[in-house]
């Protein structure tokens, strides 16, 4: 092998353009990939926020990110997933790369048993959390006209029961087969599925979770490398996968976890 084989633009985001969803302050994982995708050459993002309320906490974030797009995105709402997408075929024409880092239970749900969770509840986290996800690559496939990546969050808990994950576990498994028959499916054109599967960090998302800190403190007692990941770990990881040096990387849950995901 030698050093003509690598081409050093490979490994940046020169001249591409991607979309950060589940931005919700600055300790989010989303935060931590969208510094890492302009620290590795991103020209622009565009940047969503879920409403009102989160607003305040997302603009500055999305000002020093210096994201030219920055619009309201709660996928429950009809039309607004839609919206952001013709406001980036009207401003760019292209994209290149989609984070989706957003996942949602009522408390009752997340909190109570599996065999418990109601219908209603289900389908919410269900929506919210999965199938987002897949509206997401729908409306992006036009748009990636060269190719591009899509990439969204996941937890161990789908894989293995994790005490007081409860809901959570179901829905992100979905969300993992649903990446590898999407990463068939949009292969072809070039589009290439990945799911992150971040080991424990405190983020507002996960607060819900019922003795997260002990949770916490478990993870870093057992994973070999013997700490908590950071977003800006999960950050990089997905920065990278963005580029063409990953292209053949695809379908794949790929653990940041410090090796946690490996001990029985």
């Amino acid at each position: 092998m030698t050093t003509e084989m690598f081409d050093p633009k490979d490994h940046t985001l020169e001249g591409k353009k991607g979309l950060v969803t589940g931005i919700a302050n600055n300790h989010s994982i989303a935060y931590g990939c969208a510094k890492a995708y302009k620290f590795l050459g991103a020209e622009d993002l565009a940047v969503t926020y879920l409403n009102d309320k989160a607003k305040p906490h997302v603009e500055p974030l999305a000002e020093e990110l210096e994201a030219s797009i920055f619009m309201p995105l709660d996928v429950r709402e009809e039309g607004q997933l839609e919206m952001v997408f013709s406001t980036i075929e009207e401003s760019w024409g292209k994209l290149d790369f989609v984070l989706h880092s957003m996942a949602f239970s009522t408390k009752e749900d997340l909190h109570g048993r599996v065999v418990d969770c109601s219908l209603e509840g289900f389908l919410l986290a269900m929506d919210v959390s999965c199938h987002s996800f897949i509206r997401m690559a729908r409306l992006a496939e036009p748009l990636m006209k060269d190719g591009g990546t899509l990439c969204t969050m996941s937890y161990y808990g789908a894989d293995k029961v994790v005490e007081n994950y409860n809901l959570m576990g179901p829905v992100k498994a979905a969300l993992e087969s649903s990446a590898r028959y999407m990463a068939h499916e949009l292969g072809p054109k070039g589009i290439r599925v990945y799911v992150l599967s971040p080991g424990p960090l405190k983020t507002r998302a996960a607060s819900g979770i019922a003795d997260f800190d002990e949770l916490l403190d478990e993870a870093a007692k057992r994973a070999p490398a013997r700490q908590l990941v950071g977003i800006d770990d999960v950050g990089m990881a997905a920065a990278s996968l963005a580029t063409n040096g990953a292209r053949l990387i695809t379908g794949d849950t790929i653990y940041i976890d410090g090796g946690l995901h490996i001990m029985a």
